[in-house]
C-alpha cells in the first residue's frame, strides 16, 4: 500500500516515468491507467519494460491511453510478457483520434506475425500519429512483414523509423519493406535469421568457448575448451605466462566476444561448501593481483550470480541446498531460491546496456536486469 502511494505522485506530476523492472502489481496499473486519465495530466513518457505486465494488464493500461485526458508520446512494453492477444487493444490506441501516442516500443515480447497483423491494421489508420515502432526479437517473419509493408503504403502512415532487428524477415520480407517509402523510413533489421524464431531467449543463443589463455591456473579445461573445473588447489595447471591471465582468482572468460543479444546456458554443479560464478564481464577487468578489480562482480566492470552451498549444509551436496544471490560493483543481493532443484542456468545478455537476465532451465527464473544497473558499460563483453 505504501509503495502505491508513492507511485501515484510519480505519475500524476511528472513529464517522464521510468518504472522498468518495479515488480508492479495489478494495483499499480490500474493507478497508472487512472492517471493517465486525469485532467491535465502532464506524463509524456512512460517506461514499464521489465515488468510481468501481460495482455491483461495492457488491455487495463490502455483505457487510460484511450482517454482524451492523455497525452502520453512514448510507451516503453518491453520483455513485458505480451502475445499477440494485446495487439488487437494497442491497435485500438493506435487508431484512438484522441492518441498523441509517437513512439511505441515492444522489443522482446512474443507478438509474432499474427500480433503484427494486428498493429498493421492500427498504423493505417488516418488518426495514427505513430512515428516510430519497436519489435525487435518479436518473432516476426515475412510474413509479418508484409503486413507492415501495407501499412506502410498508405498515406495516412507517418512512421518514420521501424525496428526489426533480431527477427526472421526473410529475402521476401526485406524487399517488401525496403520498397515501402524507403526515403522515409529508417529500418532496422540487422542480426537476423531462422533462429529468431524460437521461443523465448533461445532466439538469441549462442555457442562460446573456454579461452586458455585467461585461465587461472587452478582451472582444468576439457571438451573441447567447454568444460572448466576447480581443481581445489590439488593439481596446479601447466598453463604458461600470458598477459590475459587471472594470476589470483580462479576464473576463466570466453574467447568469444558478445558484441550482440546473445543467450547461453551453462551447467554447473557445487561441492560441499563451494561455490560457482556465471559471469559477464568487459575486456577492462583486471588480471593481475587479489584485487577487487579482477574478481566477477566486485567492479564495475562485471556482473556475476553466485551459486553455493552455505557452511551450514550437510556433508551431501544437494541442488535444493544451493543459494543465491547477484553481485556487481560490491554490492550483493540475495535472491531467493526457486520452487525446484536445477543445475543449468541461462544467461541473457542484452546488446544495448538494458541489462542481463538470468533464468532457470527448463522453467524461467528470472534476475531483473535492475540488479545490474551499469551492464552498459560492458562493451565487449565476454
Amino acid at each position: 500500500a505504501a509503495g502505491h502511494q508513492r507511485l501515484l505522485p510519480v505519475i500524476r506530476n511528472c513529464r517522464k516515468a521510468k518504472l522498468n523492472n518495479c515488480n508492479l502489481t495489478w494495483k499499480s496499473y490500474d493507478i497508472v491507467a487512472s492517471a493517465l486519465q486525469s485532467s491535465n495530466s502532464p506524463l509524456r513518457d512512460l517506461d514499464l519494460s521489465y515488468n510481468n505486465l501481460g495482455d491483461s494488464g495492457v488491455e487495463l493500461l490502455c483505457a487510460g491511453l484511450r482517454s482524451p485526458n492523455c497525452k502520453l508520446q512514448r510507451l516503453g512494453l518491453g520483455w513485458c510478457n505480451l502475445t499477440e492477444g494485446c495487439c488487437d487493444v494497442l491497435a485500438s490506441v493506435l487508431r484512438s483520434p484522441h492518441s498523441e501516442l509517437r513512439d511505441l516500443e515492444l522489443r522482446d515480447n512474443e507478438l509474432q506475425d499474427s500480433g503484427v497483423r494486428a498493429l498493421s491494421a492500427g498504423l493505417e489508420e488516418p488518426h495514427c500519429k505513430l512515428q516510430r515502432l519497436g519489435l525487435s526479437g518479436c518473432r516476426v517473419t515475412q510474413r509479418g512483414c508484409d503486413f507492415l509493408a501495407s501499412a506502410l503504403c498508405s498515406n495516412s502512415s507517418h512512421l518514420r523509423e521501424l525496428d526489426l532487428r533480431y527477427n526472421h524477415p526473410g529475402d521476401s520480407g526485406v524487399r517488401a519493406l525496403s520498397a515501402a517509402k524507403l526515403d522515409t523510413l529508417t529500418l532496422l533489421m540487422d542480426h537476423g535469421g531462422e533462429n529468431r524464431t524460437k521461443l523465448g531467449p533461445r532466439k538469441y543463443g549462442c555457442q562460446l568457448t573456454l579461452d586458455p589463455n585467461t585461465a587461472n591456473r587452478e582451472m582444468s579445461l576439457s571438451e573441447g575448451n567447454r568444460k572448466v573445473t576447480h581443481t581445489s588447489g590439488r593439481e596446479e595447471q601447466p598453463h604458461p605466462d600470458h598477459p590475459e591471465r587471472f594470476e589470483v582468482w580462479s576464473q576463466v572468460v570466453c574467447r568469444e566476444s558478445l558484441c550482440e543479444r546473445c543467450y547461453w546456458e551453462a551447467e554447473f554443479s557445487v561441492s560441499e561448501r563451494g561455490q560457482v560464478y556465471i559471469a559477464v564481464t568487459d575486456k577492462g577487468i583486471g588480471r593481475k593481483g587479489e584485487v577487487s578489480n579482477c574478481e566477477f562482480g566486485w567492479n564495475k566492470n562485471s556482473w556475476s550470480l553466485r551459486c553455493f552451498n552455505p557452511s551450514d549444509s550437510d556433508k551431501h551436496s544437494d541442488s535444493d541446498k544451493l543459494k543465491y544471490s547477484v553481485w556487481h560493483n560490491k554490492n550483493q543481493t540475495h535472491i531467493p531460491a526457486p520452487p525446484s532443484p536445477y543445475r543449468r542456468a541461462g544467461v541473457c545478455d542484452d546488446d544495448d546496456g538494458r541489462g542481463v537476465c538470468v533464468y532457470r532451465v527448463v522453467c524461467v527464473w528470472t534476475v531483473r536486469p535492475a540488479l545490474c544497473p551499469s551492464t552498459a558499460s560492458l562493451t565487449p563483453t565476454h
